[in-house]
């Protein structure tokens, strides 16, 4: 084991939706710049997203890295530049996404036109937002893919 990773903080938790569930426990360091989440199904209505990957992986395995980013604009166009492939966004994505932000109690400061030229989603609750996109997965199987995110007061407890 790698002694800079050990069970310092622990958050565990169970996620679901109406169809799927899952168990988390989040593991860091004190200074909280690494974090693993560790998951495993539970039980729920149809193939949880952990199932899937375990059938498409063959076994247990990594299916993302996520790499916080203080500024996605650039480094997503970085990353393009150099031949890095994400998931495209349609966009009727973004419509709907400036008309709820509009009701919304926060701003996202980015300019929506470059979020949505460069396929980057945005979530958001009362308190803040984040930003993030994924490459297409990095092998012949929808296993292995990379994340980008850059978070604005949305969800800084884990």
């Amino acid at each position: 084991p790698l002694p800079f990773l050990l069970p310092s903080l622990l958050f565990p938790r169970q996620i679901h939706t109406e169809f799927s569930s899952l168990r988390s426990v989040v593991v860091t360091n004190w200074e909280r710049t690494i974090k693993m989440p560790i998951n495993e199904p539970a039980p729920g209505k149809r193939l949880s997203q952990i199932e899937e990957y375990v059938r498409h992986y063959g076994g247990a395995g990594v299916q993302h890295i996520a790499l916080r980013s203080n500024n996605i604009i650039e480094t997503i166009t970085n990353l393009r530049a150099r031949g890095m492939e994400f998931l495209k966004i349609p966009d009727t994505y973004y419509t709907e996404l400036r008309r709820r932000l509009e009701r919304a109690k926060i701003t996202v400061k980015e300019n929506m036109n470059d979020l949505q030229r460069l396929c980057i989603l945005v979530d958001f609750d009362d308190n803040g937002y984040l930003l993030q996109i994924f490459t297409k997965p990095m092998q012949d199987r929808p296993t292995l893919f990379l994340e980008v995110i850059e978070r604005h007061n949305h969800q800084v407890s884990i």
